[in-house]
Formats: C-alpha cells, sequence, structure tokens
C-alpha cells in the first residue's frame, strides 16, 4: 500500500486472522500424558529396584516412539476441511472432527470455508474522463472447493486481491467521473461478476466485493464544492422567483374577488385596520375609503370639464 502523505491520515484496517488455530493441541496431550504416566508408574512400582534404570529407560524409548505416533491427531473445526497430501500427492478432503495424518508420511493443510474478507489496498485509477481517483475497497468471498483451492492456485487469497485489484483498474477505467460517484452499486456487481467468472476455476465464490472510500484530489474537490453550491444558489433563486410569481397571480386574483365585491374589500381594509391596532406604537389615522373615491373621480372628472 502507498505511504499517506503529510496531507493524508495514516488508514488503518482491520487485518483477518490467518491460518489454522490448532484445536488438537488438547486432545494430543492427553493421549500423551495419560498413557506415559501409567506406563511409568507401572514401571517404577512394578519391577525391582534393580531393573527399574532398565525398564524406565525402555520407557523413555517407548514414550519417545508414542509422542512421534500421537502427534499425526488432527481436529478440523466445523468451518475446515483438511486435504491430505501422501507423499506429495492428494490423498483426499477429511474433516471436520477429529482425523489422523500419518507422520513423514503425510501432510495436511487446512483451509477455511466460512466467508473471508481481503483488504484491496487503495488503488490509483484514471477515469475515462482522466480524473484521477484513489479506492479503498474490501472483498469477500468463500472457498467452495477446498481441493481445488490447493491444486490450482498457489495462493489463493493473494490471487484473489491481485485479479480484484486488476478488475477494479478496468471498470473504473472505463467510467467517467460522475457515473464513478453515482453509480457505486453498479460498479461493485461489475467488478464482483469479472471477479467471480474467474475465480470459480479455483474453487471459490464471490460474495461481494465494497468501495469503501473514494479519494479525489483536493483541487476537484473545492471544484466540486463550487458547483454544488452553484447549483443550490440557482435552485434557491429559481425557487423564490416561483414563490413571487405565484404570490403575485395569487394577489391579482384576490383584487379582481374584492373588485367585484365591494363588501369584501371593505371586510379586508378593516381587517388590516384591526391588525394594525394591535401594537400601541402605533398610530393610526383613519381616512374614509368613500371620500378617497370621491377624490378619486372629481380629479379624473376635471380635465374633460378644462
Amino acid at each position: 500500500m502507498t505511504a499517506p502523505t503529510p496531507d493524508q491520515p495514516n488508514r488503518v484496517y482491520a487485518k483477518p486472522t490467518e491460518g489454522h488455530i490448532s484445536l488438537g493441541r488438547g486432545v494430543r496431550q492427553f493421549l500423551f500424558f495419560v498413557p506415559v504416566a501409567i506406563l511409568f508408574a507401572l514401571l517404577f512400582f512394578g519391577l525391582a529396584p534393580r531393573q527399574r534404570p532398565v525398564g524406565l529407560t525402555a520407557g523413555a524409548i517407548a514414550a519417545v516412539i508414542w509422542g512421534w505416533v500421537v502427534g499425526g491427531v488432527r481436529v478440523a473445526a466445523e468451518w475446515e476441511r483438511g486435504v491430505i497430501l501422501q507423499l506429495g500427492k492428494i490423498q483426499d478432503v477429511r474433516g471436520p472432527g477429529l482425523m489422523y495424518v500419518v507422520p513423514v508420511l503425510e501432510s495436511v493443510q487446512f483451509i477455511d470455508t466460512r466467508t473471508l474478507v481481503i483488504n484491496i489496498p487503495r488503488q490509483k485509477v484514471i477515469t475515462q474522463d482522466n480524473v484521477p481517483a484513489e479506492i479503498d475497497s474490501a472483498l469477500f468471498f468463500q472457498v467452495s472447493d477446498a481441493l481445488r483451492a490447493v491444486t490450482s492456485i498457489q495462493d489463493f487469497r493473494f490471487a484473489m486481491s491481485q485479479y480484484a485489484q486488476a478488475a477494479l483498474r478496468d471498470v473504473v477505467g472505463g467510467l467517467s467521473l460522475d457515473e464513478l460517484l453515482s453509480e457505486r452499486e453498479q460498479i461493485q456487481a461489475q467488478i464482483g461478476t469479472l471477479v467471480e467468472a474467474q475465480v470459480q476455476e479455483w474453487g471459490m465464490h464471490v460474495d461481494s466485493i465494497r468501495l469503501q472510500d473514494i479519494e479525489l484530489p483536493e483541487d476537484l474537490k473545492r471544484m466540486m464544492s463550487r458547483q454544488a453550491s452553484a447549483e443550490r444558489e440557482k435552485r434557491a433563486t429559481i425557487t423564490k422567483a416561483d414563490g413571487d410569481r405565484l404570490a403575485a397571480e395569487s394577489l391579482a386574483a384576490a383584487a379582481q374577488i374584492m373588485a367585484a365585491n365591494p363588501i369584501a374589500l371593505e371586510l379586508r381594509t378593516l381587517q388590516s385596520i384591526d391588525g394594525l391596532g394591535a401594537s400601541p406604537s402605533n398610530t393610526v389615522i383613519l381616512f374614509p375609503l368613500e371620500l378617497s373615491q370621491a377624490l378619486g373621480s372629481l380629479r379624473a372628472s376635471q380635465p374633460a370639464e378644462d
């Protein structure tokens, strides 16, 4: 993984537990110490004092041989399968539970069949519109055939990681920046399909691949922020203009109704006066509406008389 720059924080990734955890150690210790203790007790108390050194020496040799025999006892957990190789050749797949591996002649490699996860290190990719990006992701998969996972690929974890990285770069390289940011689910599904088509031959099944983080250059982030701010300002201006238009239309409709119904206009005037009088700081001077209308009519008739 690339080293973080001074401007970037050091990312901490969860590391899965790898390898086989021995569950047969207690069984081997029990099978070894109990018979050996009984044997030495019988030799010590059952032999004459002169015969004890020879007997204890023979018991020690027998204990070493018994320990070598007991060393072949193995225990596979419920989620594990043991691939047995006999003199380098595949013998069979055993487990879960207790099994015996013949020392020297046979060896066992345990495979975890649970859903496994691999952290795909940060990948630097170039989108179709030449925008650099760095992507963190995680791959979830499961070993469906332990035998093929051992015999068809050298290290299936490393191979899965490398193939997923290549598939991620191929898919993202054919997308624009807008598609990369908005179509994450489709991108994950497409990468998973590409990886699944290959790893089936290795005895594995891809559960999913998840894009955890998409890091863009700082100058591009600032431009996108300004673009988003301008877009929000545009929507706010449009919304305000629509509100003013609707208010004007409503006022025009109300004016037409009041013009056709003088009583409604008088009631509206009284309502406005009542609203102004609620505050003691307001001084209201009432002017009769009829007098205002008469003066308006008189002023309109003067030019005609002249």
